[in-house]
């Protein structure tokens, strides 16, 4: 599989599953625009992860649930590479809360960050993608958005609409040479997984038919497949990468 002088965006990059992506691409010969919101310090590591490996590497912080920040996120691509071929929508928040104490501004901030982002980064690209007759997006949805999960209402449903809009969007730009897919992982070894209680671990290892938590790798392997030549005849399509847990839940 090779990515050379491609051009891709990861958002929310900075970090876990994100920083995976941007590196993995990175290994197929992908020049990276790495996104994320707030602390620099992140990006700028995976920026030199990146030029280390001899590709050239972008840091852009901006929130893509803003629209003006995305439209400077995708400017800026342009200025530097001149093309758009790969967007990876991964940026995503989590505020779980049963849906009778859940907030208003819980469910706008996730629904915002997780949902509208893949909206106007999708958008923004568009115009780039079409003109080249050429593109890539994938988009990290998550088994939740298939199967729920208490607690989780507002989680699920922005990812339940990443979904819709995945196979929306493929029917739209397919004639052009686009493909449109979303990832949909399980429980995965991050940050936030990282800070459960061992017994609590033990538990979703018991949920997962392989019996064990997937890797940001696992993930990033299977967006750099989708973002290839080889997957040039897939589009609309939800890949899960949850060591089986989406079977065990239906």
């Amino acid at each position: 599989m090779s990515l050379s002088n491609r051009v891709a965006i990861v958002t929310g990059s900075g970090r876990g599953i994100g920083r995976a992506i941007a590196l993995r691409l990175a290994e197929a010969g992908a020049n990276v625009v790495v996104n994320d919101i707030g602390d620099a310090e992140p990006v700028e590591a995976v920026v030199r992860e990146i030029k280390a490996m001899g590709r050239q590497a972008l840091p852009i912080l901006a929130d893509v649930s803003s629209a003006s920040d995305v439209d400077r996120l995708v400017a800026a691509a342009i200025a530097a590479y001149g093309r758009i071929d790969i967007l990876v929508n991964n940026a995503g928040i989590a505020r779980d809360q049963l849906l009778l104490r859940m907030t208003e501004e819980d469910w706008d901030r996730v629904i915002s960050v997780d949902l509208k982002s893949v909206f106007l980064c999708t958008k923004a690209v568009l115009k780039y993608m079409v003109k080249q007759r050429w593109g890539r997006i994938i988009s990290i949805a998550s088994i939740v958005g298939i199967v729920g999960n208490p607690g989780q209402a507002n989680y699920a449903s922005a990812k339940a609409g990443i979904i819709g809009f995945t196979r929306t969007i493929a029917k739209e730009v397919a004639s052009r040479g686009i493909t449109v897919n979303a990832i949909a992982p399980g429980f995965i070894d991050t940050e936030m997984t990282q800070r459960l209680k061992e017994e609590w671990k033990e538990e979703l290892k018991k949920r997962i038919p392989l019996g064990y938590l997937g890797s940001p790798r696992d993930v990033a392997e299977a967006v750099a497949f989708l973002a290839g030549e080889e997957a040039g005849y897939i589009t609309g399509h939800v890949l899960a990468v949850d060591g089986g847990m989406a079977i065990s839940w239906l």
